[in-house]
C-alpha cells in the first residue's frame, strides 16, 4: 500500500461511522435489487405462459443479469456508488492507484454475496481493520469511504 492512501488517524472524517453507511446502504441496495427481482420474475412468469413455459428457462440467468447489470451501471459508473451508496455518503475507492475497471467492479460485489452466503463471520473483519474494509474489500484492493469528506 502506498502513503496516498488515506489514513484514519489522519483524516478520521473519511471513516466516520463507515460501517454503519456500508450497513444501511446494503440495506437500501437490496430492496432495489429485490424490486427489480421481483418485476422481471413477474414479467418473466407472464411471458412465461404465452410462451408455455420456455420463459420460464432462462429466469436464474436474466435475475443474475439484472443483480449484475444493477452493479455494474451503479458502481462502474463515475459516481462510483450504488444508490444506497449515495444516499449514505460512500464511495468505492481504489488502494493502489489502479483505475476501478470493469473487471473489479463486478467482482466486488460477487464477492460480497459469496462471503454473505458463505462465510458470514468474515463481515465482522471490518471492525478490526484500520481501514474498516471488509474481505471482499481486501481482495479487489479497494475501500469505501465518505464522498462528502473526500470532496472537502
Amino acid at each position: 500500500m502506498t502513503s496516498k492512501i488515506p489514513d484514519p488517524r489522519t483524516a478520521p472524517e473519511l471513516f466516520e461511522s463507515i460501517l454503519t453507511r456500508r450497513v444501511s446502504a446494503f440495506i437500501v441496495d437490496s430492496i432495489i435489487i429485490f424490486a427489480i427481482v421481483f418485476i422481471l420474475t413477474l414479467v418473466l412468469f407472464i411471458l412465461g405462459l404465452v410462451s408455455f413455459g420456455l420463459t420460464w428457462l432462462s429466469i436464474p440467468f436474466l435475475l443474475s443479469f439484472a443483480v449484475l447489470a444493477y452493479y455494474a451501471s451503479t458502481l462502474g459508473s463515475n459516481k462510483r456508488a450504488t444508490i444506497g451508496m449515495k444516499i449514505f455518503d460512500v464511495v468505492l475507492v481504489p488502494t493502489k492507484g489502479l483505475p476501478l475497471d470493469g473487471y473489479k467492479v463486478l467482482i466486488h460485489p460477487i464477492i460480497f454475496w459469496i462471503t454473505i452466503w458463505a462465510v458470514a463471520p468474515l463481515l465482522f473483519i471490518g471492525l478490526f481493520t484500520q481501514r474498516r474494509q471488509l474481505i471482499h474489500d481486501y481482495i479487489t484492493s479497494t475501500m469505501m469511504v465518505r464522498k462528502s469528506a473526500m470532496q472537502a
